[in-house]
C-alpha cells in the first residue's frame, strides 16, 4: 500500500504524463493539424474529473491537517488550496469546448488552442508548486504521526485511469498511453 507521499507523487506524474501529451496537442493545433478530439476528450474529463473530485479535495484535507504550524506554509496552502478552486472552472470551460467540438458546432481552433494551451500551462504550474515548494514544507513540519492520523483518517477511490482496473470510459485513453502516446 502506498503512502500519501507516494500517492500524490504518482498522481503528480500521471497528470504530467497526461498534460505532455495536450501540450503536444497544443503545438499540433497551432501547425494546422487536428488531433484526435474523443481522446482529448477523454485526457480533460479524467484530468477534470478525477483531480477535481478526489484529487484535489484530498489534498485540500492534508493542507487543513497541517493548517496552523507555519505562517508561510498556511499562505502557500490555501494560495494551492484557491488554485484548486480556479483549476475547476479552466477544466469545464475546456470540457464545454471539446464537447461543442465533438457536436460539430463552430469555435475557433485558435481560441480552442489558445483555451487549451492555458489548461495545460496552469495545470504545470500548478504541480510545479505543489512538488517543488509545498511538499518539500510539508516535509519539514510533519512528523510520523500527522502521517498516520492522515493515512487513517483519508480514503480514496481506486484510479480509474492509471489504477489497477481502468474504466470503460478511459478505454481508448488507456491504450494509446499504452503505445506511448504515438497516436494520441
Amino acid at each position: 500500500m502506498m503512502t500519501i507521499l507516494e500517492q500524490l507523487k504518482e498522481d503528480h506524474d500521471n497528470l504530467s504524463r497526461l498534460l505532455a501529451i495536450l501540450e503536444q496537442k497544443v503545438r499540433k493545433l497551432r501547425t494546422g493539424e487536428h488531433p484526435n478530439f474523443g481522446l482529448m476528450a477523454e485526457a480533460i474529463d479524467y484530468i477534470t474529473n478525477f483531480a477535481d473530485a478526489y484529487h484535489h479535495p484530498w489534498e485540500n484535507e492534508i493542507y487543513k491537517h497541517f493548517q496552523g504550524r507555519d505562517e508561510q506554509l498556511d499562505k502557500a496552502m490555501k494560495y494551492c488550496a484557491d488554485k484548486h478552486y480556479e483549476m475547476i472552472h479552466l477544466g469545464s470551460e475546456l470540457a464545454e469546448s471539446v464537447d461543442c467540438i465533438l457536436h460539430d458546432a463552430v469555435i475557433p481552433m485558435d481560441q480552442f488552442t489558445d483555451r487549451l494551451e492555458l489548461f495545460v500551462v496552469k495545470q504545470v504550474e500548478h504541480l510545479k508548486l505543489e512538488d517543488e515548494e509545498l511538499m518539500p514544507a510539508l516535509l519539514r513540519v510533519a512528523n510520523t504521526v500527522d502521517w498516520q492520523t492522515l493515512e487513517k483518517a483519508l480514503s480514496r477511490p481506486e484510479d480509474p485511469l492509471f489504477g489497477t482496473t481502468q474504466s470503460r470510459r478511459y478505454s481508448e485513453l488507456y491504450q494509446q498511453l499504452l503505445l506511448a502516446n504515438e497516436s494520441f
